[in-house]
């Protein structure tokens, strides 16, 4: 995929931050409000070992996705606007301005979620004071206030924030390691009336917890080397906070009761060497999360603007877009992300927006794994990361997403799933972007054709089908040809039209060929075909010939039969051309069809009739299979099938018996009735029989011996006039259909 290069960048020259700001805002938001509020009830639901096997869910889910973010972030240059710039630049701005607007909501509603954790900080205040204690006292006026720091001091003051609030989290952390179990208190001791909420609700609650490793990637424009930051500062950053979760369900396990863990949840305040740094960590970690999250969503919302992907079409795209100072400061996306906090913390349940921002991330992580995973399997030469992942991780990643998501809440799975389907075709029908999904599939499908050619070449052919050719420079001329070649490939077969310009291979002839494959590729997509269209320039229709003959089918397998045509109202010139292409199809050992056709354009599709004579033992086999696979297509669905052998009267016994086990073992959809087995004599007219029997059907399958062919040339393709469309045909394959 090419990058459009006229596009806008939503880079600015930043701030020039090292991998230090990237490690503080992911750890700062990953051990956050979840791990002070919610892992003592997920220990006391779910046990150690229920939130052990969380914790790794839901890094099997994290870790993928931070190999991905960082595998990508290395691959080209990463400028302002975190995981939407990664995204878009690998899959395109549809697909990611589709996700970019997902994690811009999900990093919004996260302000929120850390802000009314932020307000839990201060319930031991409330009750000191008893006053109700109502979360929204707290968290509504601290979204003004961040918003007013956000508006007046910018990212410098958000990033020397997080060093302050980081040291107060690791102190607030070791006083909690350092602490024992309250003095008289049995671990062990039951829990009377307690019961437990299954694991994945506790897992959609707890998953927040370990979303916070991206919040790093949101600096990316103001970074100096977003290229190293961004790899070093996730990574160490979540397996800095798998190794503190791990030690912290091992510490609550052994320090704290289950009543006490499922029935306060600031415990961890009653094991920690001083009760007050939980509240006070709480506070800090909460704060910083907020501030992350507020740092990195207006700026995914910037660039998403600067795209084009939101606002334009309303007038507010340029207002989203701009950005203040040297620095370029998202100051209107953050007023939009403070207002979205202000209307999601007015709600005040941690539990139900920690469900929703569960979902949201969900969707994000699963599209990051994606991605990489698709990059690994396309092969394009183009990406070119200096870090890897591997490709089973990366899917590993992206299953997992989707398949959680479905255990969390299947209802409002499918729910995010159709918003993200709706707001793909929202942007897709913008004039100014394209569709993406068409562009990544079609690396996909090139990698995948390649190994499955190269996979079939090496296999035996077990069964035969037929992957026909065709060569015509009538192409836009007459519909019959190319509607043969469509139904004899459907399903069954693997059909090649190639349409022939004479003369020799100059830039003006490419041209052409670039213009007529055009027009092909549109007539062929109009009309549902299933036939693979290609130009080719030739001197001559026979050299044209000689080389198609001799290129393998497009599935990878051998080309087996050709196919020509010709018009009954066709001078003998037309005719004397398929005469020749057949010579060509004997020389190559191919099979060869010669499709006449004419003013009857296949009647109603209802009948079609097969000749056999005593001649055609080795093309009966081919015309049966081959009447078989057209009846097979919606268009001869209602047909009928006629099968007339035309025996001499010594054969008539031998022949019928063999003829009759051939449509028995091969299970050809043709009943007793429609076998008619005519003896015959010297002295019967056989194009007249023929004609008779067959002057109203649909289509007539005729054999063509080689000898009768080279000694009459194009009046053997001209008998029985009357008939309307006949497709003559001639084996040189040993073909079973048993």
């Amino acid at each position: 995929m090419t990058t459009d290069t006229t596009r806008p960048s939503p880079a600015a020259e930043g701030h020039g931050f090292g991998t230090a700001p990237v490690f503080l805002a992911s750890i700062s938001t990953i051990l956050g409000a979840i791990m002070f509020l919610r892992f003592g009830y997920a220990v006391g639901h779910v046990g150690p070992g229920g939130t052990v096997l969380i914790i790794l869910l839901g890094h099997l889910v994290t870790i993928p996705t931070a190999l991905a973010i960082a595998e990508i972030a290395t691959n080209r240059r990463v400028e302002g606007g975190g995981e939407y710039f990664i995204i878009s630049r690998s899959f395109g701005t549809t697909i990611g301005g589709t996700i970019g607007i997902a994690l811009f909501l999900s990093q919004a509603i996260s302000v929120a979620f850390y802000m009314i954790a932020f307000a839990e900080a201060f319930r031991p205040l409330f009750v000191w004071a008893d006053i109700g204690f109502d979360a929204r006292y707290v968290s509504l006026p601290g979204i003004v206030l961040l918003l007013w720091l956000m508006r007046t001091r910018g990212a410098a003051m958000g990033v020397t924030a997080l060093y302050v609030v980081v040291g107060t989290l690791a102190v607030s952390l070791a006083l909690f390691f350092l602490g024992g179990a309250p003095e008289g208190i049995d671990v062990s001791a039951p829990f009377a009336g307690f019961r437990a909420d299954p694991l994945i609700y506790v897992f959609a609650i707890v998953f927040p917890a370990f979303t916070g490793m991206t919040a790093g990637v949101g600096l990316s424009g103001d970074l100096e080397n977003p290229r190293r930051s961004i790899p070093l500062g996730v990574l160490s950053a979540t397996f800095v906070g798998l190794l503190v979760y791990m030690l912290i369900v091992v510490k609550l396990s052994a320090s704290a009761s289950r009543e006490m863990l499922v029935t306060d949840q600031l415990v961890m305040s009653q094991v920690s060497l001083w009760g007050p740094s939980i509240p006070i960590g709480l506070a800090a970690a909460t704060v910083s999360s907020a501030i992350g999250s507020i740092l990195v969503a207006p700026r995914t919302l910037q660039a998403l603007a600067k795209d084009r992907i939101v606002g334009h079409r309303v007038g507010v795209g340029e207002w989203l877009a701009a950005g203040e100072g040297e620095s370029n400061e998202p100051r209107n996306g953050t007023l939009v992300t403070a207002a979205i906090a202000f209307a999601i913390a007015a709600v005040g349940n941690i539990d139900f927006v920690a469900r929703i921002i569960s979902m949201f991330f969900m969707v994000t992580y699963g599209a990051l794994c994606a991605i990489s995973f698709l990059e690994h399997f396309s092969a394009r030469p183009s990406y070119r990361p200096s870090f890897r992942s591997k490709w089973y991780v990366s899917l590993l990643g992206a299953v997992v997403c989707l398949f959680m998501m479905f255990q969390m809440d299947p209802l409002f799975a499918l729910v995010a799933l159709a918003l993200i389907v709706m707001i793909y075709i929202a942007i897709e029908r913008g004039a100014e972007h394209a569709n993406d999904l068409s562009t990544i599939f079609s690396g996909v499908m090139t990698q995948l054709t390649r190994w499955l050619q190269i996979r079939l070449q090496k296999m035996p052919e077990e069964d035969w089908r037929p992957s026909l050719i065709m060569v015509s420079s009538r192409t836009f001329d007459r519909s019959a040809p190319r509607k043969m070649l469509n139904w004899l490939c459907h399903r069954h077969g693997v059909g090649t039209y190639l349409h022939y310009i004479h003369g020799l291979l100059d830039r003006s002839n490419v041209r052409e060929s670039k213009r007529v494959l055009a027009r092909l590729i549109a007539q062929t997509e109009q009309a549902e075909s299933s036939v693979y269209v290609d130009t080719i320039v030739s001197p001559s229709m026979t050299s044209a010939l000689a080389q198609a003959l001799q290129v393998p089918g497009v599935s990878g397998m051998e080309n087996n039969t050709v196919l020509f045509e010709f018009s009954a109202h066709d001078p003998d010139e037309v005719l004397q051309e398929a005469v020749a292409g057949m010579g060509l199809a004997r020389v190559a050992g191919m099979n060869g069809l010669i499709l006449r056709h004419g003013d009857h354009h296949f009647g109603d599709r209802a009948s079609v009739h097969i000749w056999l004579t005593g001649r055609d033992y080795r093309n009966a086999k081919l015309m049966i299979l081959l009447a078989y696979i057209l009846l097979g297509h919606p268009d001869w669905s209602e047909a009928e099938l006629t099968i007339y052998a035309a025996y001499p009267e010594s054969e008539v016994g031998k022949r019928t018996l063999t003829l009759r086990q051939m449509i028995t073992t091969g299970r050809i959809p043709v009943s007793a009735k429609n076998i008619q087995i005519i003896p015959t004599t010297a002295d019967i007219d056989f194009d007249r029989l023929v004609e008779a029997k067959s002057g109203n059907a649909d289509l007539v399958l005729l054999g063509l011996g080689d000898e009768r062919l080279r000694h009459l040339g194009p009046p053997a393709l001209r008998r029985c006039p009357s008939l309307g469309e006949v497709l003559w045909v001639s084996a040189r394959e040993e073909i079973e259909i048993g």
